[in-house]
């Protein structure tokens, strides 16, 4: 079992102090420093598996990781507001002042080109956990489905107001995009039936128990034949964001995994939720059976080009 004699993980916990010492992790010269520090830590391949961390470490482990989330959800707050304080201009033709919507970019289109492989006319979306500043639904709005609509979802209403103020002033977008004050396992199975897509943030759920849960929501309520994204983190990178397994992912087929080796902090999976139930009577409620659950196709890793340029979200490019 993996413990503090393992080098990597007494460097990270090093840092795990200081970080929990910090007075605020709101974006500063002082955050930035110790995340990146952080980030750099995790990236390089590392034959560890947090699954097998004790429990002292686990502990540590899912704090680090509910700080993380916070120093995001913060610094996508500080742009989303600078972006919408711009006066008699579309916040939209200012996107290029967030530092890292170049990478952004990148990686979106990245995830589009996955996405179309199973699903090639998607027109309807449901992201889940869309934050302040929502830049992967606009991304594919604006350069890639031009005609779908994205119905965002995020649990905490300022962070919504903030996102539509940035879409407004676009007729286009604002048609288009359409902002929910939801704890997703509150919408109703009538209303994510009717999404083609639905995408996970990372950060929904910050421990597997809590992620879990959703995705047996989302296999017990999406349609049959819906796509789900979501995305994950393998090996010392999940000390930054919770690990999805396939095993996970109960009541959907997996269709796809990566697993990025270089600068590249999270994972991509995409599934199809399956056709057929039935009810599990062990007690782990309602199971949604597939032939093919578990078989995973790894052919977008001939993409790894394409990505070594990409950083995943704002925790990890400013972290």
């Amino acid at each position: 079992m993996v413990c503090l004699k393992d080098p990597l993980v007494e460097k990270i916990c090093n840092l795990y102090e200081r970080i929990s010492k910090l007075e605020n992790l709101n974006p500063s010269k002082d955050v930035d420093t110790i995340f990146t520090q952080l980030v750099h830590t995790c990236i390089p391949p590392y034959p560890i598996d947090v699954t097998k961390l004790c429990p002292k470490i686990q502990h540590i482990r899912n704090k680090l990781i509910i700080l993380c989330a916070h120093a995001e959800g913060l610094l996508e707050k500080h742009f989303s507001a600078i972006l919408g304080a711009i006066a008699n201009s579309n916040p939209l033709d200012h996107l290029y002042l967030f530092p890292y919507y170049s990478n952004y970019l990148k990686l979106v289109r990245l995830e589009f080109d996955l996405l179309i492989q199973h699903c090639p006319t998607p027109t309807r979306f449901a992201f889940i956990g869309s934050g302040p500043l929502p830049l992967t639904s606009i991304i594919l709005a604006t350069h890639h489905l031009t005609n779908s609509t994205f119905h965002n979802y995020d649990i905490d209403g300022g962070a919504n107001s903030m996102a539509e103020k940035l879409v407004k002033s676009d007729p286009d977008l604002s048609r288009r995009m359409l902002f929910h004050t939801n704890d997703i396992m509150d919408v109703s199975g009538s209303d994510l039936k009717e999404y083609d897509v639905v995408f996970l943030a990372a950060l929904v759920g910050v421990d597997i128990e809590e992620k879990n849960l959703v995705i047996e929501y989302l296999a017990e309520n999406m349609a049959p034949g819906a796509i789900l994204m979501l995305r994950s983190a393998h090996g010392a990178r999940g000390f930054l964001y919770p690990v999805v397994e396939p095993r996970d992912l109960r009541g959907f087929e997996v269709l796809s995994v990566y697993h990025p080796t270089d600068e590249v902090i999270n994972s991509v999976v995409i599934a199809r939720k399956c056709s057929v139930s039935t009810v599990d009577h062990q007690g782990f409620g309602s199971m949604m059976l597939c032939s093919k659950c578990g078989e995973i196709d790894q052919g977008f890793n001939h993409l790894n080009n394409q990505m070594n340029m990409i950083e995943e979200l704002a925790v990890e490019e400013h972290l």
